[in-house]
């Protein structure tokens, strides 16, 4: 999510920035040569704002949005560059996930406030993100790319930022893919900015007199993330997450825990105040958790989208990713997956001149039902709007309430495609409207908070729709080591409030 829209900021920046100007970087106090000047670093942030808020939705809850914005406000006034007009803005989002925009626009999600524990770690999280705000750290990254030469920048930018609409599924696919590591480049800070702003977080909350060990515990929460993703992969046969990707070039987890305790242990700043854990559990109290109802909803192999009436569930092994309008249902290998896309009204009025508009020539068109759903399937030739022919391969099928979907084949060759094609067929032959069974398992979840009971977290799963594992890595007990000292981690005192996750 950052990335992406980081991406669009230091395009725009690059636009407009011509030369460059000497610009007094407000941390270091150097000068350094800049790609935008202050003014444009606040006007790039602002217009790239506006772009973070047609692709994601702001949490509806007036409450925690006060919550987070005065809590944002505190830390910013005691930072480097308290005159900017902070913003503070929580996304409708269930990834583990904060990020901030040049100018002071600074997001976290709800995914994040939920592993949370008490309102110093959340500001350790809007501390790290106002110190790459105060850092410079974006108008630096368009600096080095303008340097580099912007024509690479521009290509890379629109591979990685532009998404088509369309129903090109296996194009999307390989270039989704082929544009992982220059996307990455391009967009993500260097080693050196998140340890940086790893050490601001930890001043800031210093200045705020809270104790700057709590930067030490957001990193264990992202360490527990981690660690819990990889132990669920190779739980379920998958290869553990690796570094040959774009996250390689950040720092180790273990790596900023070692920094970030050295750096803490220097900090003084008095008497620090109370972590309120109590303010803080009032306010994420009831908040949604997991996926969005307004964007489907993911339960373990079932996809389930009430408003659109319309549900899929995957074949065993094959994992649902939900993006905000494509749901992607791709095999263990990473070789294949079936994409389901909403083909818009104007795209045609029956399936016929959807694939005609659409660019299908010579091939096989096969009517079928789907679960008393009326249905289309096209293998063939294609031309798409380039003029370019290559084999493709879809079903359109009519939802109960009218819509039209295309579940779009992709693979990286054919003879992936044939060996994958008993289960894409098997995830394309569940597409349904929800039965009375989808509705139940449809009903959004929130936090609730409980006293820890004297059964643990044993006792404690059988009231939530989490398991005991999960629960712990809610309450930042997963992994059995305590951030701080590296000891042991206490389990919750008898009675002592705890998170838990129910059905609503």
């Amino acid at each position: 999510m950052s990335r992406k829209f980081m991406l669009a900021a230091l395009a725009a920046s690059l636009l407009v920035a011509g030369c460059g100007t000497n610009v007094v970087n407000p941390v270091t106090g150097r000068t350094e040569r800049s790609a935008m000047s202050l003014q444009q670093e606040v006007e790039t942030g602002r217009k790239a704002h506006q772009d973070v808020l047609k692709e994601y939705t702001p949490v509806d809850d007036p409450r925690l949005q006060a919550y987070v914005t005065a809590l944002g406000r505190k830390l910013a006034a005691q930072s480097h560059r308290a005159e900017l007009d902070w913003h503070f803005t929580v996304l409708d989002s269930p990834e583990v996930n904060a990020f901030a925009l040049p100018g002071g626009y600074v997001y976290v999600t709800r995914g994040i406030l939920a592993y949370m524990e008490n309102e110093a770690d959340l500001a350790g999280v809007m501390g790290h993100e106002i110190g790459h705000v105060t850092a410079r750290h974006g108008a630096q990254r368009a600096t080095q790319q303008q340097n580099a030469g912007f024509g690479v920048l521009a290509a890379t930018v629109l591979g990685a930022v532009l998404e088509s609409r369309g129903m090109d599924g296996a194009t999307n696919l390989a270039g989704q893919l082929s544009q992982n590591a220059a996307a990455g480049y391009i967009a993500s800070y260097s080693r050196e900015q998140e340890l940086q702003a790893d050490e601001l977080g930890a001043e800031y909350l210093a200045r705020n007199q809270y104790d700057p060990r709590h930067m030490v515990d957001v990193i264990q929460v992202l360490k527990d993330q981690e660690q819990y993703a990889n132990d669920q992969a190779r739980a379920q046969g998958r290869p553990a997450g690796g570094g040959n990707h774009w996250l390689a070039s950040h720092p180790s987890n273990d790596q900023r825990l070692q920094r970030i305790r050295d750096e803490a242990a220097m900090l003084t700043g008095g008497k620090p105040v109370d972590e309120n854990r109590a303010a803080f559990l009032k306010a994420i109290e009831g908040m949604g958790f997991g996926d969005s109802p307004a964007q489907g909803l993911v339960r373990g192999q079932r996809f389930l989208h009430p408003s659109l009436d319309i549900a899929l569930t995957a074949p065993a092994g094959w994992t649902l990713q939900n993006g905000s309008d494509t749901l992607t249902v791709l095999a263990p290998q990473r070789d294949a997956a079936l994409i389901l896309q909403p083909v818009p009204p104007k795209a045609g009025a029956s399936h016929d001149e959807i694939l005609r508009r659409w660019g299908a020539e010579q091939g096989r068109t096969d009517a079928r039902t789907l679960n008393g759903l009326k249905a289309t399937h096209f293998s063939g030739v294609r031309r798409n709007a380039q003029g370019q022919r290559g084999m493709a391969e879809l079903t359109l099928v009519t939802s109960a309430q009218g819509a039209v979907y295309a579940l779009v084949y992709a693979a990286k060759d054919g003879q992936t495609l044939q060996a994958r094609r008993p289960s894409l067929a098997q995830a394309e032959e569940s597409f349904r409207a929800l039965t009375a069974e989808d509705r139940q398992l449809a009903r959004p979840w929130k936090i609730a908070l409980r006293p820890f009971p004297a059964g643990g977290f044993t006792e404690l799963a059988k009231g939530s729709v989490l398991n005991e594992v999960q629960l712990k890595l809610l309450n930042g007990q997963y992994g059995g080591t305590n951030a701080g000292d590296g000891g042991a981690r206490p389990a919750p005192a008898a009675g002592r409030l705890v998170k838990t996750v129910v059905a609503q």
